[in-house]
């Protein structure tokens, strides 16, 4: 088995129960072994433990989770939602859409002012801009696809939460970086917020957290979306202008969906429909992309780059015009991944210059802002396969906590369309297909995905990054089936990503100069970014050896079973 790991002895206290000694693995190879990918090492420590007491990957991936809205508060959580694409190793495929919805209270204008403007403030920020939470619904959901009952699921969770661990660095920046937005957002102090800067090796005790973790253990769903939890979480939207009610909590309904499937170039791809984006978004990119035969070029090479740019280009467009809750849209996925749709996409490609933005769509300024979700990629030893990504929507969600209950609402409100052409708060332009109605669930980028070869798990991959998340796994299924990249390397080289609006191609900063200047010449525009995603991949090969890989670009780590 290779390994390469970071030890983070992080801090020293008395208490050996507590979390305080930790490594964080970023790449493992191994056999017969079940492996699991997130974006804290304790979180994925959690969901090997639970393989190790006899569960599979849902088991795992369930664990996973629990642990992250103790271990990763900025996105892991059980005050947001997520989607979960598995496939078992019998060859069923399965999705669970836990995404939030809009509370019974909302409506179209409801970020409006009085002269029809857009407040986008108020869906991003505070109590008015939280969904129904459908993490909870979505773990029980989950269940019977497990092995173990959800007590003993949760119980990592509970420990983390009670015993307390040490935050690294990377996560003492982020709570120092947002002290303000959770003073400004919190009637009440909370734990988030010292007297005095936090820094690595801290301490992060959350007895509340662990108190609302054990109601669910005990009560099941009920112990979140009924009783004391439940009447926390309205009397928290009752001390701002939050509208969520008792009713809409215990109305909250999970959709297992059929997952959308295509082929490319001898694999089949399972991943998310709608209402996520992702998975539409990505069978357009990649089968634009096969019109101009990727596979002859290199990586980040230039032809490589503007072939798959151009393709996010034309997907993006139909994003904003198409895509929304299939409940309450129709639902156009057959049509806009057909080839002959495609073709006609495609048409006015051309390698001389880039396509202006105006020829598919109505340019509109956008505004820049950053985003926070979280993924976990997990294979077992028998062969099945999860892949989930979760989120809050921005760094801690809406920022405010539930007093009493020490977990975090999202901000998904402003995932609808605030106001047909207004963009959110990743850039993204919506329309009337993803306009706010009561009970109707956002459009979502996460774009959770497991490729198969012969019927069985090839690849499972995903990433945070708001409306970066299709891009990056467009970028990691290129690189591994047709640049014949290994995992690693796919992770870890640096990205880049395009939407249709704004114009511009965002690029990390170590992306190769002579690729930016020669697009540069055919009028493209770029800016940098520090960084795109945090992708977690899973290769199996056809030794049945497995490579698992966390990005390098956070905390992220692997564990194994």
């Amino acid at each position: 088995m290779k390994k390469l790991i970071i030890s983070i002895i992080l801090f020293s206290h008395s208490i050996s129960a507590q979390y305080t000694n930790f490594n964080i693995v970023k790449e493992v190879k191994v056999k017969n072994k079940g492996v699991v990918v997130s974006a804290h090492p304790l979180a994925s420590e959690a969901g090997a433990q639970v393989l190790k007491m006899g569960g599979n990957a849902y088991d795992a991936v369930t664990a996973t989770q629990y642990a992250l809205a103790v271990v990763y508060p900025q996105a892991g959580n059980i005050g947001g939602g997520g989607f979960l694409v598995g496939v078992k190793n019998n060859g069923e495929k399965f999705t669970i859409d836990y995404r939030e919805t809009a509370p019974k209270k909302a409506s179209r204008d409801m970020y409006l002012d009085k002269n029809g403007k857009a407040n986008t403030d108020l869906s991003q920020n505070g109590r008015l801009a939280v969904g129904i939470p459908g993490s909870i619904a979505g773990f029980f959901a989950t269940l019977k696809y497990c092995k173990l009952p959800m007590d003993k699921i949760i119980q990592p969770a509970i420990d983390l939460a009670e015993k307390g661990f040490a935050i690294t660095n990377k996560e003492a920046d982020m709570l120092n970086s947002q002290r303000e937005h959770f003073q400004k957002h919190n009637k009440s102090s909370i734990l988030f917020v010292k007297n005095t800067p936090w820094k690595a090796g801290d301490l992060l005790i959350q007895k509340e957290l662990a108190e609302t973790l054990k109601l669910i253990q005990k009560l099941g769903a009920k112990g979140f979306y009924e009783g004391k939890t439940a009447d926390l979480l309205v009397a928290e939207m009752k001390k701002g202008n939050g509208i969520i009610t008792l009713e809409d909590l215990k109305n909250y309904k999970v959709a297992e969906r059929k997952a959308l499937e295509f082929d490319y170039k001898g694999s089949n791809v399972v991943t998310m429909p709608l209402p996520s984006s992702g998975g539409l978004l990505l069978a357009q990119m990649l089968r634009m992309a096969a019109f101009e035969n990727l596979e002859k070029y290199q990586q980040n090479s230039t032809p490589a780059v503007q072939i798959m740019v151009e393709a996010e280009r034309r997907a993006y467009a139909d994003r904003a015009e198409y895509m929304g809750d299939p409940d309450f849209i129709q639902d156009k996925t057959s049509y806009l991944i057909s080839d002959e749709y495609l073709k006609s996409r495609w048409k006015s490609f051309s390698f001389d210059k880039a396509t202006p933005s105006s020829e598919v769509g109505k340019i509109i300024k956008q505004p820049k802002e950053s985003t926070e979700t979280t993924h976990i990629s997990v294979i077992d030893k028998d062969g099945n396969a999860a892949s989930v990504t979760t989120t809050l929507n921005g760094y801690y969600g809406s920022k405010v906590l539930v007093t009493g209950a020490g977990f975090f609402l999202n901000n998904e409100m402003d995932d609808f369309s605030v106001k047909p052409g207004v963009p959110n708060m990743f850039g993204a332009v919506g329309g009337e297909a993803n306009s706010i109605q009561p009970n109707k669930r956002m459009l979502s980028s996460m774009t959770p995905t497991i490729i198969l070869k012969n019927g069985k798990p090839y690849m499972v991959v995903g990433t945070p990054g708001g409306t970066t998340i299709p891009t990056s796994v467009y970028q990691s299924i290129v690189d591994v089936v047709d640049f014949k990249l290994d995992a690693n390397i796919s992770v870890n080289a640096p990205k880049f990503h395009h939407q249709w609006l704004p114009e511009t191609v965002s690029v990390e900063n170590n992306f190769p100069e002579s690729t930016i200047s020669e697009l540069k010449a055919k009028n493209y525009v770029f800016e940098k970014v520090k960084y795109i995603g945090k992708t977690e991949m899973i290769v199996i090969d056809d030794t049945n050896t497995i490579h698992a890989v966390a990005d390098g670009r956070g905390d992220d780590s692997v564990a194994v079973e």
